[in-house]
């Protein structure tokens, strides 16, 4: 008995020295030999853009201006929407809501945008500079030749995150690009059973979607076309085996469980002999 004892006694040191954390790991700017490297510099990864087409359901944003006053005041849909959106706002009803759906301009199920005084055009597979000519190849009927001024621009970037998320949903992030790592931190980053090896990316294209498997853990995901997360991408992230199990997410965890374990065991031991 005094020998179980003993190794319940050792098994229980353990786990402290496994559950200690030095200092030297948590504290900033510390004295550290002059040997030790501050910087490790890392190789040079060549960015790969690719030209992005215009889906179906994407937003964009379409400015138009010209010398006629009252063409401008009907082209213009951006007052009507900051009016919207203030009165929305107001009533508490838009919180976190995506600016650019009222003052934008949504592609629906076949491709076209539904604009004041040009009517419907189709955009549909367009980059932006192709889109931004065919609109001006339809303002030129009600002006003068470059007496107008035409804009086009995504409306942010939109994507999902499901899974194994710490704060999984639809967000939309105000800028031109977001590398996939981007778009992970503003979900909350990947919980820490998520297998970081085998993410699922769902990505729209002209003529449909596709599922994609990528492995964050390669760093060849820089130079890669998943690097950067087009608009309406899905990024579900699949848990380990680890959690089917129960047995815990860390180290630390799975050794506290089989020390209870080890521990209701050796109780039921004593009881029964």
């Amino acid at each position: 008995m005094k020998i179980k004892r003993n190794i319940f006694f050792l098994f229980c040191i353990a786990l402290l020295a496994f559950s200690c954390i030095s200092n030297k790991r948590v504290v900033y700017m510390q004295n550290l030999p002059k040997d030790e490297s501050l910087v490790k510099l890392g190789d040079m990864v060549p960015a790969k853009f690719e030209e992005y087409l215009l889906q179906f359901n994407d937003v964009i944003e379409i400015n138009i201006k010209t010398s006629d006053p009252l063409l401008n005041s009907m082209l213009d849909i951006n007052v009507l929407a900051a009016n919207s959106n203030r009165m929305m706002m107001g009533g508490g009803i838009m919180s976190g809501g995506d600016i650019f759906y009222l003052s934008g301009y949504t592609l629906d199920d076949n491709g076209f945008v539904d604009m004041p005084v040009l009517g419907r055009l189709k955009l549909v597979g367009m980059n932006l500079e192709t889109a931004k000519v065919t609109i001006e190849n339809e303002l030129k009927k009600y002006v003068r030749d470059d007496d107008y001024f035409v804009r086009v621009r995504l409306g942010g970037i939109r994507f999902s995150a499901l899974g194994e998320f710490a704060r999984p949903g639809k967000y939309t992030v105000l800028q031109n690009r977001v590398t996939i790592f981007e778009a992970i931190a503003t979900a909350g980053d990947l919980t820490v059973v998520a297998k970081r090896d085998n993410i699922m990316l769902i990505r729209q294209y002209p003529e449909g979607s596709k599922a994609h498997r990528i492995n964050l853990n390669n760093k060849q995901i820089m130079s890669s076309e998943f690097y950067f997360v087009r608009p309406n991408d899905m990024i579900y992230a699949e848990p380990m085996k680890v959690r089917e199990l129960g047995t815990g997410t860390t180290l630390l965890q799975t050794i506290q469980v089989l020390a209870s374990l080890a521990t209701l065991a050796l109780l039921v031991y004593n009881t029964t002999n």
